[in-house]
């Protein structure tokens, strides 16, 4: 089962640094941001997570929940929150299902040779649970501010 725009997410539950599980469908009446990166406290990655709590205030102001997701360990998960004071809570998907049910667990280059990975990704979710928008392969740079607009579009 895959996610489509337009469509409900199925739920699903993943380990969060907010101390419980996240639940998808408990996160049901305020729009929800999903944004997959590949591993914690790598450059892209650490920028991704500066620039989504910059706008985190905005974000809140907008009623929107962000949310991070990797396959990295909830342990290493709260000692990149820690070490960078992000206000938002990372998800932990080490079997990787959820990124495979997003389409984000994908084959890629690496220094000129192939790997498995998450590929960047964000996903815009609805107070309804509706996929509203995606963005794929996108670039770290002014990213967040698209995605905080788009949000306050909803």
């Amino acid at each position: 089962m895959s996610v489509t725009v337009g469509r409900v997410v199925a739920d699903f539950t993943l380990p969060s640094t907010a101390g419980e599980r996240f639940h998808l469908r408990a996160a049901r009446g305020e729009p929800l941001v999903l944004y997959f990166y590949p591993r914690d406290d790598t450059p892209g990655c650490t920028l991704e997570g500066q620039d989504f709590q910059r706008l985190l205030p905005s974000f809140k102001r907008a009623g929107v929940r962000v949310c991070g997701i990797s396959r990295d360990k909830l342990a290493s998960h709260h000692r990149f929150c820690e070490k960078y004071a992000f206000g938002f809570e990372l998800l932990s998907d080490e079997d990787g299902k959820v990124c495979e049910r997003f389409g984000v667990y994908r084959e890629k280059n690496m220094y000129g040779r192939k790997v498995m990975g998450i590929e960047r990704s964000t996903f815009l979710i609805d107070a309804a649970g509706k996929l509203r928008q995606e963005w794929r392969k996108l670039k770290v740079a002014g990213h967040a501010a698209q995605v905080l607009e788009a949000a306050r579009a909803l």
